[in-house]
């Protein structure tokens, strides 16, 4: 064929395509998702799908308007909550003692056996519920079961919390506890241990030892941990309405978060310790799951801590929301996330 009319035929195939529709063109920027159905997955234990099938916490949308009214959801809560701690606490085998350490609110859990590796070590335990949730006996859950599977001597410290006591009431509480505990148990011996806000007290416990000077613990075990009060992290968004527990930040926790924090900047590393100085922490071991909304706040401290040159695991449940590898006793997830911080803290506590 001659060239001039293969040139020809190519052009008159272009100018007779010009004036169609072309392809989208792939998207750039924020993601618009249509919607859409997440199953329940059937990669987890019956007793965890039974979880991730529940609906929706219903307190993650109720904001309180006043004191009182904060006090009230938290009364109900707590109610609710301690006929199931009762009986975690039989089930389980520990012994719950109240107590007070420093001038705090305490309990002190202790399994019916303990052996003899682990009869001069301690672990303090913080417990989670956004610093308004969860006072008294609520809090023990983690408590009681690492006493129980793991054989613990375990301080389960009744920090104050907001309204009444705001930031920095809950620190002060978590150091008054530990410096105690220094007294009479060796710092290599002491583990530190919680979820949520929990796990953000357990880091920002650390952060503020090293200021004070005083010597860090051997070990400690944040799980999924608030760390970053300020939404900033990508499952804030990805997992937002997925999460079953937390729901989103756009409800109770932000106004949570706020009431806690009383003014301050929520980038103080004391309120978000991601925006801490890790280096020097001791090894660390972090949870999450996958539905999680504060799966970013974990991944983030935990390349944060392998950047500073800190010994940090970081194992992510399959399919779980906010804190749910703790919320079963008879789930094959509760007993490995139980075994697994056991482990750790056996490997890295002195004796």
């Amino acid at each position: 064929m001659n060239s001039r009319l293969l040139m020809a035929g190519i052009l008159s195939v272009c100018l007779a395509g010009a004036g169609q529709a072309q392809p989208a063109q792939p998207q750039s920027g924020p993601r618009q998702l249509p919607a859409r159905t997440i199953p329940v997955p059937d990669t987890v234990s019956p007793q965890m799908r039974a979880l991730i099938a529940q609906p929706v916490n219903p307190i993650w949308n109720v904001v309180p308007k006043t004191s009182a009214e904060w006090k009230a959801l938290v009364a109900k809560n707590a109610a609710e909550s301690i006929p199931a701690i009762r009986a975690m606490r039989a089930a389980l085998h520990v012994k719950v003692e109240p107590a007070a350490i420093a001038g705090v609110k305490a309990y002190i859990v202790t399994p019916d056996v303990t052996p003899p590796a682990n009869r001069n070590r301690l672990l303090l335990y913080f417990h989670g519920g956004g610093f308004v949730l969860r006072p008294g006996e609520a809090g023990l859950a983690e408590a009681i079961e690492l006493a129980g599977f793991g054989h613990y001597k375990v301080i389960s410290v009744d920090y104050r919390m907001s309204p009444d006591f705001p930031y920095p009431a809950a620190m002060d509480d978590a150091m008054a506890v530990y410096r105690e505990a220094l007294k009479t148990i060796k710092p290599k011996n002491i583990g530190i241990f919680g979820t949520s806000a929990g796990g953000s007290i357990t880091l920002a416990t650390v952060l503020r030892a090293r200021t004070e000077g005083l010597p860090l613990p051997g070990a400690i075990a944040p799980g999924t941990p608030w760390s970053d009060m300020t939404k900033t992290g990508d499952s804030y968004f990805t997992n937002d309405g997925i999460d079953n527990v937390l729901v989103s930040n756009d409800g109770f926790w932000g106004a949570a978060a706020l009431l806690y924090a009383n003014g301050h900047d929520l980038k103080d590393p004391q309120l978000s310790p991601v925006y801490g100085d890790m280096h020097g922490f001791p090894p660390t071991i972090l949870t999450s799951g996958t539905r999680d909304l504060f799966l970013s706040n974990t991944v983030r401290v935990h390349r944060k801590m392998r950047q500073a040159g800190v010994e940090a695991e970081l194992q992510v449940f399959e399919g779980l929301s906010h804190a749910q590898y703790y919320r079963d006793i008879t789930a094959p997830e509760t007993i490995d996330y139980n075994s697994e911080i056991a482990r750790f803290f056996d490997k890295h506590l002195g004796h």
